[in-house]
């Protein structure tokens, strides 16, 4: 966001450390009319209790990654109008993409023109073995609309992938050969997206936080989503523990309560059950104060799915 304003010599406005109850006051004191999000912040400002500078604001644009569709909803309700330009992209990475339609949910749009510019490709994934599905030639499989792939862009003059400080090894696993042609590169994001009829595109989930559990793939994205339509519920992380004796990983959750509501089981099972097929629903609840986050609001699932459902060793309410 700082190299951007320099080049077109905006003013920055910086502060030290993120404040949810500062934040609107900051913007009327200093003028803002664009601010960068990341992760989860915006969820942090909805659930705010109102004052008053949040609708006396000049902000008309908001930047960034990583908003969730129900909070994208009641974000742009509350604070509006304002228009929402959700991105997709990384440091290292030669590929991004631009919501540049608003549309909800979306974080950019396959256009013919739009992969001319900057190409790239959904190809099939295999969760279990980590790998990309590649068919009796050893090329790799693009995917169907409304159908998961991992992102991969073609590494060339044009969009390299320059890798990263330190040894090569760093880089193993990133570059994807052989993927379409013999002997073509292509760069790894990591990251699952589905991209609908309409070309809109989707963030999906982590190949990482992506589990197995019933012989079926779960998207953590996609649950928590649902969790996150209880108006009871402020946060949810989902993730996958491995349980003794069962194959694959079975869906847990991390729950923050919204105050000043309590945990309704009845209410959240009755919703499960509707909005989720059978092996995508959490066999494991945990109740949290607040969930734990990076230093740039992401959630962390690696801990948590460490630490598991054992109630011997976590002081947490567990179901």
């Amino acid at each position: 966001g700082i190299v951007g304003c320099l080049g077109i010599g905006a003013t920055v406005v910086l502060k030290s450390k993120f404040s949810a109850g500062q934040f609107w006051e900051d913007c009327q004191q200093h003028r803002v009319t664009v601010f960068q999000y990341i992760g989860e912040l915006c969820r942090y400002l909805v659930n705010q209790p109102p004052n008053k500078a949040e609708r006396g604001h000049k902000v008309r644009l908001v930047v960034g990654s990583g908003l969730r569709p129900d909070t994208w909803e009641r974000f742009v309700r509350r604070f509006g109008p304002l228009q929402v330009l959700e991105t997709y992209g990384l440091t290292e990475g030669n590929v991004a993409t631009f919501n540049y339609t608003g549309q909800q949910g979306a974080v950019g749009r396959a256009s013919w023109l739009y992969k001319h510019v900057f190409p790239f490709s959904l190809i099939r994934y295999d969760v279990t073995t980590g790998e990309p599905v590649r068919d009796t030639q050893g090329h790799c499989v693009a995917t169907s609309p409304g159908e998961p792939g991992l992102l991969v862009a073609p590494v060339s003059q044009q969009s390299p992938f320059l890798g990263y400080a330190g040894g090569p090894e760093l880089a193993r696993g990133k570059l994807l050969k052989h993927v379409f042609q013999p002997g073509d590169v292509f760069f790894n994001t990591g990251d699952l997206l589905v991209c609908d009829n309409q070309g809109f595109l989707r963030f999906h989930d982590r190949t990482g936080d992506t589990f197995r559990w019933k012989g079926e793939n779960v998207a953590t994205t996609e649950v928590a989503e649902a969790l996150e339509a209880l108006d009871f519920l402020q946060e949810v992380n989902v993730y996958g523990v491995t349980v003794p004796g069962h194959e694959g990983r079975a869906g847990m959750a991390a729950l923050a309560l919204r105050p000043p509501h309590s945990l309704d089981l009845v209410q959240l099972y009755a919703h499960v059950s509707e909005n989720l097929p059978p092996y995508a629903r959490p066999r494991f609840l945990r109740l949290q104060e607040s969930l734990a986050t990076t230093e740039t609001f992401k959630q962390q699932k690696v801990r948590m799915a460490k630490e598991g459902f054992d109630p011997s060793t976590l002081s947490d309410p567990l179901y």
